[in-house]
């Protein structure tokens, strides 16, 4: 055996001891659970993952669709049926879903969302990351001109300036579950003088 062969052999098994002990340190500590906030180190090699999985092509692409007012009300509509049970209307990651991944949805006003360009937004919406939690949505055949997820780009750009209005119109398009869709109609039963049924 060579000496470059050994030091690389050596090397290897240094890593893999390496590895080891930190798995070993991180199961008695804490176990992986998904409860447990993100170590710094684990905050920045995700945040380093998640540019590494940008290809650097998407971060030049360009938004093809114009703001108009239109659009921005379908994308903010589209965004509290799909994204809102994460990301919470607002944004803000703030939902029981939100607060329970690991790593935590991300709060999309800050500027670690807003400082990417339109491009980055749009891949990690249309082609999801993986091990995140976040799903890849766009319609795979329309390639980089998925009409939804470049609205929906422009819309994640609105959050900082989201208004109460918005904010309540949004509401009505969140998904419900059969039991609160069956309790609103029980509602609305007792308000227009119907009795509930037993």
């Amino acid at each position: 055996m060579s000496g470059k062969s050994r030091k690389i052999g050596c090397a290897v098994l240094v890593l893999v001891a390496i590895g080891a002990i930190a798995l070993w340190w991180l199961k008695s500590a804490s176990g992986f659970s998904a409860r447990q906030q993100p170590t710094r180190v684990e905050a920045i090699l995700a945040g380093n993952a998640r540019r590494m999985a940008i290809p650097s092509a998407a971060k030049a692409m360009r938004n093809p669709m114009e703001p108009a007012p239109d659009m921005l009300i379908e994308a903010r509509r589209h965004f509290a049926d799909h994204c809102a049970v994460c990301h919470a209307n607002n944004g803000s990651g703030d939902t029981e879903v939100g607060r329970n991944l690991y790593p935590k949805a991300p709060d999309m006003r800050e500027p670690a969302t807003q400082s990417l360009t339109d491009g980055e937004i749009y891949f990690i919406i249309h082609n999801g990351i993986r091990m995140s939690g976040m799903p890849a949505w766009g319609n795979e055949s329309a390639g980089d001109h998925d009409h939804d997820s470049w609205m929906l780009v422009h819309f994640i750009r609105h959050l900082p300036r989201l208004t109460p209005e918005e904010l309540q119109d949004m509401a009505k398009f969140n998904p419900q579950s059969p039991a609160e869709m069956q309790e609103q109609k029980e509602e609305e039963k007792f308000l227009n003088g119907k009795p509930a049924k037993k």
